[in-house]
């Protein structure tokens, strides 16, 4: 018995100290991987501090902005003195401007220089908040009824700046998950909302219904189009070509394909169809056939501003979606008394809008039947007030082009007839425009002026090619 006890006691005293040891091993083994941790984190440490200041040290920040030589710049020389008119003051030189859009020369008008100093002294200059900020007032109101009213839609919203508006108004239906179908040579601000709205863009040829039916063809053949939103945008006058949308063969695939189509009336409005109500009345399509319609108050009302029109449903979810009608300034009253009397006169005198269609097209045709055309491309519809004209020799680069452009403008300003070359963002454009020289006529424009800007033209190109030889 006392043999047995012994030899238990000596079993357990045996594994108490084998546990002692073990925990005392794993105890000195946890201790010295904490040291080697610490010493290799420091190491590390010390390494990546080193590299951090290698890193600061090669390190070259990029330019805020592109390194453009100030020569590269359109505009860098032109300074306006005084009202941009059907005559205009540039660095001293009087001139007969073909370089603005004031189509029925409102800028010079006293009936609204006048309407605009009654709201001055009522309202001020500035409406200081937004639309849901205190910033409505009753005039805002007044000019969305008659926008509405005018286009015959059923509802408005205004904008305190035109470039904005189209963006806004993309952005506010146009999500990720959607595709959308845009002609490849929509304006700036059309391509700056669809790439905020981050959906699917399809590009299809300018003004081509053929290839857009292709396109779309081509996506509902994928199952990737299936319950997706799809939307279509064109312009009513293209901004960067001039030529007039073929609204009615677009509409016959919007109905055929079910898409939405929103249209961008920025020069369209006031100007097409037999009451101005933009491109819609002028192929006498039925307004329900359209989902959104959006204008601008800087063209042919002379104003500042945009807006858009449509149904009451789709145009008041702006109201809380638009990003440039919820965050802005709203339009100045001034600005608003100003819209409100331009679009009185031309409700009033529809005889103005036959008499800018007559001058456009004089200008058309007497482009054509002129030395011009041994030099220059005429883009642009008749009928349409802008025009783009471009270099028939396509051999020459397009750094060249716009050179060559630019001479002919600053030989045409110098001589007294205002022009300018068709500005673009050539590294941000989807497709990059063909330089131009854009044309602009109003309702005051002669026959003896349109004779007077042929010839400085044609003396202008004399100059630039032997400057360029």
């Amino acid at each position: 018995m006392y043999l047995l006890i012994n030899t238990l006691f000596n079993q357990v005293q045996f594994n108490h100290i084998y546990v002692e040891g073990s925990i005392l091993l794993v105890l000195l083994w946890i201790l010295f991987k904490k040291t080697t941790s610490s010493s290799s984190i420091k190491r590390a440490e010390s390494s990546e501090n080193l590299d951090v200041e290698q890193k600061i040290k090669l390190w070259n920040p990029k330019p805020m902005v592109n390194t453009t030589s100030l020569s590269a710049l359109p505009m860098e020389n032109y300074v306006i003195d005084g009202k941009t008119g059907h005559y205009i003051t540039i660095n001293g030189q009087p001139c007969i401007n073909f370089a603005t859009h004031n189509y029925f020369n409102f800028i010079t008008d006293n009936s609204i220089e006048n309407n605009v100093i009654d709201a001055v002294n009522k309202y001020g200059i500035g409406s200081c908040g937004p639309r849901a900020f205190y910033g409505t007032f009753d005039i805002h109101i007044e000019l969305e009824e008659k926008l509405a009213k005018f286009m015959e839609m059923e509802e408005a919203v205004i904008y305190s700046y035109g470039f904005c508006t189209v963006t806004s108004a993309i952005q506010a239906y146009v999500k990720s998950r959607d595709i959308v179908y845009v002609d490849e040579e929509v304006n700036f601000a059309i391509q700056k909302g669809l790439q905020s709205s981050k959906a699917e863009l399809v590009y299809f040829k300018h003004n081509s219904p053929e290839d857009l039916e292709r396109l779309i063809l081509e996506k509902n053949s994928t199952k990737r189009r299936r319950n997706r939103r799809a939307f279509l945008i064109v312009e009513g006058i293209y901004m960067n070509t001039g030529n007039i949308c073929n609204l009615p063969k677009f509409i016959d695939i919007r109905i055929k394909h079910k898409i939405r189509i929103f249209i961008d009336e920025t020069i369209s409005f006031g100007v097409l169809g037999e009451k101005g109500r933009g491109i819609t009345e002028h192929f006498n399509i039925p307004k329900d056939e359209v989902d959104l319609i959006i204008g601008s108050l800087e063209t042919s009302l002379s104003s500042v501003g945009g807006f858009c029109v449509g149904s009451t449903f789709v145009v008041e979810h702006q109201r809380l979606s638009g990003l440039g009608y919820c965050f802005s300034a709203s339009l100045p009253p001034l600005l608003s008394a100003a819209a409100i009397k331009a679009l009185d006169k031309i409700e009033k005198h529809p005889e103005m809008l036959v008499k800018l269609r007559e001058r456009s097209t004089s200008l058309h045709r007497s482009i054509h039947k002129s030395q011009l055309t041994k030099h220059f491309t005429l883009g642009s519809d008749a009928t349409s007030p802008l025009k783009h004209l471009y270099l028939i020799d396509k051999s020459i680069s397009y750094t060249e082009q716009q050179k060559i452009l630019k001479k002919i403008v600053d030989y045409c300003i110098s001589e007294g007839v205002a022009i300018t070359t068709a500005a673009y963002l050539s590294d941000r454009e989807y497709k990059i425009p063909t330089p131009s020289i854009r044309l602009l006529t109003s309702i005051k424009t002669t026959d003896e002026e349109i004779d007077s800007l042929i010839n400085t033209l044609l003396q202008a190109v004399s100059v630039s090619i032997i400057q360029k030889v």
